[in-house]
């Protein structure tokens, strides 16, 4: 008893309902040619993940009908292949008064033109970034369908973090299990998939193939990686990372049972991931909203030149634009440095001086100002100025602007509405400033043109950092060092520690309320904030849902 088959680890776009599907049956007539005899797509492979309020309308459902039928039409021609395609299923049943949720995640089995099973997804996950409970209705049944002579069990992604689904689906005879996923990637969780799934094995005692999405999808990330383990949970193969791979199981009988044999993909580092997520998120929110370029200010600071290389790396340097804009306040080591980057990168560089202008807002408020001292009111013209030349370089050119800013100043209001944070993406609004350096290093480390130099200049990296919108200025003028300030963030935030606890970890305990009233009172721009890249358990947007007007204090 040997069965062969293909996970189609792809790059959806939600909605593309044709493309999709053709994508589909262009990797099932592959593995058949190959000599697969089941392919299993990821979760909602038809429509993409997440569809969020589309799911709520009828309309939606109705052509992931029709795209369904589509593929099983088309596959009907393969003798004995086997396809696994999810996708939504169902409506709301309504009446004067209230709506009855009958929509569900589903996985449809198709072969030789029909639809042979069917499964709806059983735990519907209500937190991070899942909605599942709004859009969905929990199924009760399990799935077990066999090929050449193997009985498949099917799961769909939280299905498998349980041990009673596994549990039934190997009562009803499953010889192997089959999970179909989109897990958004944040940092870590690579790793404890894996070790979730080993548990399933080694509890079942059964094998076990986990078919994952890949691309970025808004805000989420999804990194590929499918896998497959051994009935005691050992590794048999692993698919390629953050790019689209025909990953290939074979499924053999032997004495100690079904086994797998599989290609292994290394591991790649922490550091790594996390370059190729925010990479891959660039390149499919520019690429799937159909934008032609991007352009960002680069200020020769490290954040800037962080973001400049990933935009590079992602789209190549032809659609990429870099725009230095002087202040009164600019050095002239930040002119140096920008051009020596935008050089080494091979971008367009552009300098723009915005003393002009400056000076002229100064004149036409000088009345209104009389008396008063300079403060952050004269740094926040400065930076709108930069916002409105790059938003109408955007509008007049039709490139996106990237916008700059790191999660510790997302969290902390180091930031200005409508000036630096004027833009259609952020790209490391989720990265710590601490984890910007590493990233920096990591780059010049890791050249994938083979230029044989650092990308980013080393003293951009090794500058104290500062929004030069003053002179002298210094991030730590206002700020805890960023060590101190990204350890409390990460507790406070992602960890939910309460200042009490935070301090008692060796936090002074004024930083520690700096930090949090800061966070506190800056969630109305992280509001009005372009959404980024989510890298992090827990990222600024769905994953931190906190009212804006608010008097708890922690």
């Amino acid at each position: 008893m040997t069965l062969q088959l293909s996970v189609a680890q792809l790059n959806f776009t939600v909605g593309d309902m044709q493309g999709n599907a053709h994508k589909i049956i262009q990797a099932a007539r592959q593995a058949h040619a190959r000599g697969a005899r089941l392919l299993v797509t990821p979760e909602l492979s038809l429509c993409g993940y997440a569809a969020e309020d589309l799911f709520l309308r009828p309309s939606f459902i109705q052509a992931c009908a029709q795209s369904l039928d589509l593929v099983r039409s088309s596959l009907a021609d393969l003798p004995g292949m086997h396809v696994v395609v999810g996708h939504p299923s169902g409506d709301d049943q309504r009446t004067r008064s209230v709506s009855v949720q009958q929509r569900f995640n589903m996985a449809s089995v198709l072969c030789e033109g029909e639809v042979v099973a069917s499964y709806a997804k059983r735990e519907l996950p209500n937190y991070q970034v899942f909605d599942e409970r709004r859009y969905f209705k929990p199924g009760h049944d399990t799935c077990v369908f066999d090929v050449a002579g193997v009985k498949v069990g099917l799961l769909i992604c939280e299905d498998a973090w349980f041990e009673q689904p596994a549990r039934e689906t190997q009562a009803a005879g499953a010889d192997l299990l089959v999970v179909m996923n989109a897990s958004p990637f944040h940092q870590g969780k690579p790793g404890e998939r894996e070790a979730a799934m080993r548990e399933r094995c080694v509890s079942t005692g059964l094998p076990l193939v986990y078919a994952h999405l890949v691309g970025g999808q808004d805000e989420v990330v999804f990194e590929g990686r499918s896998f497959a383990l051994q009935p005691n949970g050992d590794i048999a193969g692993r698919a390629r990372s953050f790019e689209e791979d025909a990953f290939e199981v074979i499924c053999a009988a032997s004495a100690q049972g079904l086994t797998l044999q599989a290609t292994t993909q290394p591991l790649p580092d922490a550091l790594s991931d996390v370059w190729h997520a925010l990479v891959l998120g660039v390149r499919d929110y520019i690429g799937k909203n159909t934008f032609p370029s991007v352009l960002l200010g680069l200020s020769g600071g490290i954040d800037s030149a962080v973001v400049l290389a990933i935009a590079v790396d992602a789209l190549g340097p032809e659609r990429v634009r870099a725009v230095m804009m002087p202040s009164p306040y600019t050095a002239d080591i930040s002119l140096t440095d920008a051009r020596d980057m935008a050089q080494r990168i091979r971008v367009r560089y552009d300098e723009l001086s915005i003393v002009p202008m400056f000076e002229n807002f100064l004149s036409t408020l000088q009345s209104d100002f009389a008396g008063k001292p300079l403060d952050a009111t004269e740094e926040n013209i400065q930076a709108r100025i930069r916002g409105t030349l790059l938003m109408a370089l955007s509008n007049k050119h039709g490139g996106m602007v990237l916008t700059t800013g790191n999660k510790s100043e997302m969290a902390t209001g180091y930031c200005t509405l409508y000036g630096d944070m004027a833009g259609g993406f952020a790209v490391i609004k989720d990265v710590a400033k601490t984890l910007v350096y590493q990233l920096a290093h990591w780059r010049n480390a890791n050249d994938p043109f083979g230029q044989g130099l650092d990308v980013i200049p080393e003293r951009i990296i090794t500058r104290p950092p500062s929004a030069e919108l003053r002179p002298d200025q210094t991030d730590q003028d206002s700020l805890p060092p960023y060590e101190v300030l990204d350890a409390i963030l990460a507790r406070y935030m992602e960890q939910d520690q309460s200042p009490d606890q935070i301090e008692a970890a060796g936090y002074r305990r004024a930083d520690v309320d700096q930090v949090i009233r800061l966070i506190r009172i800056n969630e109305y721009k992280r509001r009005q904030s372009p959404l980024g890249v989510r890298i992090t358990h827990r990222a600024f947007g769905k994953d931190w849902r906190y009212p804006i007007t608010s008097l708890f204090r922690a």
